[in-house]
């Protein structure tokens, strides 16, 4: 016989993402460009639920850059320039890089 008013704890389940987080988490799935979808949409996906508002203020900030030009920064196929260089950017890019 089961005790009625016990219940057993529920395992606990990563809380579901806010509506800006997945808007951003879309956005970054879909840019565009297969390369960029997997390079910055892997990212996004593995890291936003953790991210506090100003980093994702800056993924946002990055996100408006031109896939062509993410695409050779986060592979390495060109520098960050300085005008684009940011922390976010430069996680991005190490975790493109090293996802090989």
């Amino acid at each position: 016989m089961t005790d009625a008013t016990h219940t057993p704890p529920m395992p606990e389940t990563p809380a579901p993402l806010d509506h800006r987080r997945r808007r951003l988490l879309f956005r970054a799935q879909h840019r565009g460009t297969y390369e960029n979808d997997l390079l910055i949409g892997g990212f996004v996906k593995a890291q936003i639920a953790a991210m506090s508002e100003a980093e994702l203020d800056e993924i946002e900030a990055v996100m408006e850059f031109p896939d062509a030009e993410l695409a050779d920064w986060l592979t390495g196929r060109k520098p960050i320039p300085s005008h684009a260089d940011s922390p976010m950017l430069r996680r991005i890019r190490e975790a493109a890089l090293n996802r090989s």
